[in-house]
């Protein structure tokens, strides 16, 4: 049975860091894609990124997979990196685990190819399209200490930090 890791919630200083990269696969790195896949199904989410869990490695685990009746995709990818951006862009109501219940528009390029290194100890690259495309570059983001809400006016960023800020007494609280 996998460990299901606690998520951080924004405003916590470990979201906003740049993270390093991951040198090569471990049975520690494995054991941390596990965990996190397990964690992000559990939530329910579709992405989530190593800073997420308080580990500043460049590394993400991601399921784009929304028909319940399809195939479960789980995907991990470590030192993830764009290597090409559609001219088209896409906007999604984006949520974000460490930002609960807080959903906010972002426009973003509707396609993105991506190369990463495999739990395999390969390259591999890969073309995402539509919410798989806001998904990785989502959490991409994360891993440049980057929130979807960093992609609001500023007006918007600072009325969902307050209602994080507010969520987090009251759990300190319970």
């Amino acid at each position: 049975m996998r460990n299901l890791r606690p998520i951080l919630i924004h405003p916590d200083p470990r979201l906003k860091k740049m993270a390093e990269p991951v040198a090569r696969v471990t049975p520690e790195i494995e054991a941390m894609a596990a965990d996190m896949l397990a964690t992000m199904y559990d939530a329910p989410g579709i992405g989530l990124a190593a800073p997420q869990i308080g580990v500043a490695w460049r590394l993400f685990v991601m399921d784009a997979t929304r028909d319940p009746e399809a195939e479960p995709r789980p995907l991990v990818l470590l030192n993830p990196e764009v290597t090409w951006t559609s001219d088209e862009q896409n906007t999604y109501e984006e949520g974000c685990l460490s930002i609960p219940d807080q959903y906010a528009e972002v426009t973003r390029p509707k396609q993105v190819g991506m190369r990463w290194l495999g739990l395999d100890g390969k390259t591999h690259e890969e073309d995402f399209d539509g919410l798989w495309a806001t998904c990785a570059q989502h959490e991409l983001d994360h891993l440049n200490g980057v929130l979807f809400i960093d992609h609001l006016s500023m007006v918007k960023r600072q009325m969902i930090t307050r209602k994080m800020v507010k969520l987090k007494r009251e759990k300190a609280r319970a």
